[in-house]
């Protein structure tokens, strides 16, 4: 079901997921004078802290999801793990955005590489693997070093094994719990970049400057605006992230990864969200990309995502949010934290944008 009018101020958005990026999309949400209703299956959430409403069920339960889609106006995810049945129940009942299809897409990698190359966009080799056999045949293909992937679920480096010269394959596979997965091939480059851009309903596009990533343990580290890139590749960039986003008949925010090397660039995912290279813009930007999603999925005009500085977008994970009396006391930063209770090894627990003066 599409959004047949803008939502004015006092509609309510429906969020499936409580982490931190629905918690932001709920604080973006409240500046523009419209409520959140929260759905997910975990109790005590980051995301119910600062919403109008939430409701603690399971994605399958049905006539808690029948009831939750009559307290809204339009209904979004802020994690792609959302079962895809769970969005195709609203489809009928109330505006979805982004819809199902996107979601689907995104929740399998060989669906969401061979959708990516379909539109003549370059990605990584890639082969479907669902037994070990099958996994010795793509490695001869595609040759070592590669990339195991299961199919579905995973993110931030779970659900993953590097295949050297001296893997086993058969334990490689035995260590994604020989679900169905992908291979993917090495590819060599110098910097990982990121679109983030948002579509509305009437097919207005807005991106974002691109940011530089460094990732370290498979979780982003630092984004950088203005990425070290030619003008020529950042335009590149934008235009393939439009192509996606159109492709999709998307409606939100979303994030396309790349890889920027010598072959030139190269997709590597994208995610049907609001993303986290895309914090930075929370400072850096009068509109970040929490309230553009808000727009976009809610039928607002978009606003303008042109950066007034530079910026320097870190994680703080763990123990890192302990360090919250010193990081906010620095100047020219804005430091941003989930509420989390418990603060494990590699959990994002927040971030700090740290903010220059605009040089190009």
């Amino acid at each position: 079901m599409r959004l047949q009018r803008p939502l004015p101020p006092g509609s309510t958005i429906g969020i499936l997921g409580s982490g931190q990026l629905g918690r932001m999309t709920a604080l973006a949400a409240a500046r523009l004078g419209l409520g959140c209703h929260i759905y997910a299956p975990e109790r005590n959430s980051p995301a119910f802290q600062v919403a109008a409403a939430h409701t603690v069920s399971t994605y399958d339960d049905l006539a808690a999801l029948a009831r939750f889609a009559r307290t809204v106006d339009v209904v979004t995810y802020e994690f792609e793990n959302v079962p895809a049945a769970t969005a195709a129940f609203f489809e009928g009942k109330v505006a979805l955005a982004p819809g199902a299809r996107a979601l689907a897409v995104a929740q399998d990698r060989v669906d969401e590489k061979s959708f990516i190359a379909s539109l003549g966009i370059t990605v990584a080799p890639f082969a479907a693997v669902t037994d070990e056999e099958n996994l010795a045949m793509a490695v001869a293909k595609l040759g070592r070093p590669a990339i195991l992937k299961t199919r579905r679920l995973g993110y931030d480096g779970k659900g993953q094994v590097k295949i050297d010269t001296a893997t086993d394959l058969a334990a490689a596979f035995a260590a994604i719990g020989k679900a169905p997965a992908i291979l993917e091939g090495y590819v060599s480059f110098d910097k990982e970049i990121s679109v983030i851009a948002a579509r509305g309903w009437d097919g207005e596009v807005a991106v974002y400057d691109v940011p530089e990533n460094v990732h370290r343990h498979h979780i982003l580290h630092t984004s950088t605006v203005p990425a070290r890139i030619s003008a020529a590749i950042t335009e590149e960039a934008r235009e393939l992230g439009r192509r996606i986003a159109a492709a999709l008949d998307y409606v939100g925010v979303i994030g396309v990864e790349m890889f920027v090397g010598a072959q030139g660039l190269l997709v590597n995912e994208f995610a049907p969200r609001v993303h986290n290279s895309g914090h930075w813009t929370m400072d850096a930007c009068l509109v970040s990309q929490f309230e553009q999603h808000v727009r976009a999925i809610c039928g607002w005009p978009l606003g303008d995502p042109s950066r007034h500085s530079d910026a320097v977008m870190t994680n703080l994970l763990g123990d890192d949010a302990a360090l919250w009396a010193r990081l906010a006391a620095e100047p020219y930063a804005g430091l941003h934290l989930y509420g989390k209770t418990e603060a494990r090894p590699g959990r994002k627990m927040g971030h700090i944008n740290r903010l220059t003066p605009r040089q190009g």
